[in-house]
């Protein structure tokens, strides 16, 4: 029947409009989730910027495959580090305490729920760092989990630390002790932290000045402190060609892994690594 509307329908005057209803309806199946969720959310979130979910589990494979590639590691090695963050019940306490504890805890959920970070996590783990550089905090929850893979590895024998940039004092609530032990936050503008910043770098994750000048201007502070084998990871790629092109002009590799959150209306953000051969 689909096969005979389709040939008859050059035929049919005005076929254009009779074929909305079939695009609404199309459209609809897609998103009819979508007005529940963001009610839902609405009245169930305290957050209204950086928000947090989870991803789908379907997601979580790609992110798994994503890693591996990038790092040339077995998947399901790669996997047994995504669950050990996930499984992590000190970081969900440590997370939801502080997070009651906080006065910025009426615009903060107290859930763990990492959704790209999971990626961050993994790729600490495995390609054990001695410096790992985050741009931009907030309220610190990809902070703390880059400080928790620190401290794994630190427990395996890697020592390794976390150096973080932000210009709001106030950033960063949730990298406390024991965390803090593993990560120190640097107040003030990136580019000028970066610049007096007289260590090598294994592994840089910038989020702080959206602006393509500003990220581009971030990478080419550090370039001659990055270490061999080191990662770029751009937390705004998902909108912002400024790592992609930063690749392209310093003949790196390059590649994208796009989230899908699970069961919120939030499409998502990404991770944009830029990589040696």
């Amino acid at each position: 029947m689909m096969k005979l509307l389709k040939s008859l329908l050059p035929y049919i005057p005005g076929a254009k409009f009779l074929l909305m209803p079939l695009r609404f309806y199309n459209a609809l199946k897609v998103y009819h989730r979508l007005p529940s969720q963001i009610l839902s959310w609405v009245f169930t979130s305290q957050e209204w910027t950086n928000i947090t979910y989870e991803l789908t589990d379907l997601n979580k494979k790609y992110l798994t495959c994503f890693i591996s590639q990038i790092t040339n590691t077995d998947r399901e090695k790669v996997r047994e580090y995504l669950e050990e963050l996930e499984n992590d019940d000190n970081l969900k306490k440590h997370i939801q305490e502080t997070t009651l504890k906080s006065p910025r805890s009426f615009i903060s959920d107290a859930e763990a729920r990492y959704g790209r970070r999971l990626g961050w996590y993994a790729l600490v783990r495995i390609k054990k760092p001695k410096i790992v550089v985050e741009t931009g905090v907030d309220k610190g929850l990809g902070s703390v989990v880059l400080a928790v893979a620190l401290m794994k590895n630190a427990e395996e024998g890697f020592n390794g630390h976390l150096y973080c940039t932000d210009y709001n004092p106030e950033a960063g609530f949730l990298l406390t002790e024991p965390y803090s032990s593993y990560g120190t936050i640097i107040y003030g503008d990136s580019i000028e932290t970066l610049k007096s910043f007289d260590r090598g770098i294994d592994i840089l994750i910038t989020d702080s000045d959206h602006k393509f000048n500003y990220e581009l201007q971030e990478y080419e502070t550090v370039e001659k402190q990055l270490q061999e084998g080191f990662l770029i990871i751009s937390d705004t790629a998902h909108y912002s060609s400024t790592l992609i092109k930063f690749a392209e002009s310093r003949n790196l590799k390059f590649l994208f892994f796009q989230e899908q959150p699970k069961d919120i209306w939030f499409p998502g953000g990404g991770i944009g690594i830029a990589y040696q051969d």
